[in-house]
């Protein structure tokens, strides 16, 4: 079976994305990403990572990953906040299979929004818009994030939006790559 077609994993739709609100006093639309959303999403991704972690990310690699999301439905999705045409906020959701739940877990990872847009509901929105998309689909058992341990004030953000702090411990091995476009 194709992973497009498990139930916890939308193919290229989103329902439940409250259609329009208000930040800075503009209208607000969030919105799946699309192809030619890639180099902003990248760019994100790169200030994201400079600001929270200081990593400097390799741009060919970011744009590269990016591309691969937004190719592969199977990969995950990108959810959008936008104002007067300009991307203010994002959010990536990607899955990972439980089988103590028979379910996915939507894992919600490369969050960011502009700083002139921050303390204004953006990510707020994007979170309730992921989280009823996720209560939606029936395979679908939770969401999770991680999020850099000296990062308290997005800590403090997921736990006023109802998640709680895992009993889980996260450990990582990375293996050197080169950069493989999606093109």
């Amino acid at each position: 079976m194709p992973a497009a077609a498990v139930e916890g994993r939308p193919k290229n739709t989103l329902p439940c994305i409250p259609n329009l609100s208000r930040v800075n006093g503009r209208e607000m639309r969030l919105r799946p990403a699309a192809p030619d959303d890639a180099g902003v999403i990248a760019a994100h991704n790169i200030a994201m990572a400079m600001e929270t972690e200081g990593r400097a990310l390799d741009p060919a690699t970011v744009r590269a990953g990016v591309e691969a999301v937004l190719a592969e439905p199977r990969r995950g999705f990108y959810l959008l906040a936008e104002t007067g045409g300009e991307v203010v906020g994002q959010a990536m959701v990607t899955y990972e299979w439980s089988d103590w739940r028979n379910g996915d877990f939507w894992w919600i990872q490369s969050v960011y929004v502009a700083p002139a847009f921050r303390r204004q509901g953006v990510f707020t929105r994007i979170f309730a818009a992921v989280e009823a998309a996720a209560r939606e689909r029936p395979g679908v058992v939770g969401l999770r994030l991680y999020v850099e341990k000296e990062n308290t004030a997005a800590q403090e953000t997921y736990r006023r939006l109802g998640m709680a702090r895992s009993d889980y411990v996260f450990f990582e091995q990375e293996f050197a790559r080169p950069v493989l476009s999606s093109r």
